[in-house]
């Protein structure tokens, strides 16, 4: 499995959003992508498939923004990475099973089907506040660093 960046910039995005959730705020697109460096356009493209998923909902107006739908605990890694990676897991190329198909239907059933569900549950016990509380202790750690 590889995460992309529409994967990582959302996760990055998702975590500024939950850091306010207990305020009931929206935050704008251009606040987070300012506070993120990664371009306006980009992320409300990564904000459209995150509203279509129903991960957040979005305000308009001089008020409006995208806030969580449900609280952060709530949200599961797995959740947000299928909404935005499509698909999470890739399959392999036909050509390798016209080619050697016992050999692909054996790795499918005996490595890769087990890979995907573990994997799928791992994020699945990820959650949002989890990312955020460990996002958080990074900062703070680096905010005691001191650079000669």
């Amino acid at each position: 499995m590889r995460i992309s960046s529409k994967g990582r910039y959302g996760l990055a995005a998702l975590i500024e959003i939950a850091r306010n959730y207990a305020s009931g705020t929206y935050i704008t697109v251009v606040s987070l992508s300012e506070k993120l460096g990664i371009s306006k356009i980009y992320l409300e493209q990564v904000f459209s498939l995150l509203k279509k998923a129903e991960l957040v909902r979005a305000a308009k107006g001089a008020q409006g923004g995208y806030r969580l739908t449900r609280p952060p605990h709530e949200i599961s890694a797995y959740e947000i990475l299928k909404a935005l990676e499509q698909p999470l897991f890739e399959k392999t190329e036909k050509s390798v099973a016209q080619k050697a198909g016992d050999v692909e239907w054996a790795m499918q059933s005996v490595v890769f089907s087990a890979l995907d569900r573990a994997v799928a549950e791992a994020l699945r016990r990820i959650s949002l506040y989890d990312l955020v509380d460990e996002a958080d202790k990074h900062r703070q750690t680096e905010s005691f660093m001191y650079y000669i």
